[in-house]
């Protein structure tokens, strides 16, 4: 006999919950965006660039300020995100934390706000452009 289902939510349900609002790109998607002016945003921490690389043009802002920098009425807004003209597609390791990242995004007015399916592995696997994190 089943107990009572503990408060809150699953990880499971935050996630699908998460990714109900969101146009998720493949790699392939995003690169074909990136020419049509959408602005990749590599939410990674710097060890992950560093030694796995980077997506050339993609602009890295650590998950723990990316509201500040994202955010439509922020005044710490980082300039080239309020100048992109596409998608925001927020890149993590494997596409999980960037889905929770670009959901909040949505809340906070940033209409735009996607994610990467799969994330920086999936791009990286799919043979699409790497180069060495150029803050390194």
């Amino acid at each position: 006999m089943a107990g009572p289902e503990p408060a809150g939510t699953s990880l499971d349900r935050l996630l699908a919950e998460a990714r109900r609002g969101l146009a998720r790109l493949t790699p392939e998607q995003a690169a074909a965006a990136c020419r049509r002016g959408a602005l990749i945003v590599d939410i990674r921490d710097s060890g992950d660039r560093r030694t796995m690389g980077a997506v050339p043009g993609a602009l890295p802002i650590p998950r723990n300020v990316l509201e500040w920098r994202a955010a439509p009425d922020s005044p710490h807004r980082h300039p080239a995100i309020a100048a992109a003209r596409g998608e925001l597609i927020l890149m993590c390791n494997e596409g999980y934390q960037s889905s929770l990242a670009a959901a909040t995004l949505r809340r906070l007015g940033c209409d735009r706000a996607t994610d990467l399916v799969g994330g920086f592995v999936e791009w990286a696997a799919r043979g699409l452009p790497v180069e060495p994190d150029p803050e390194a």
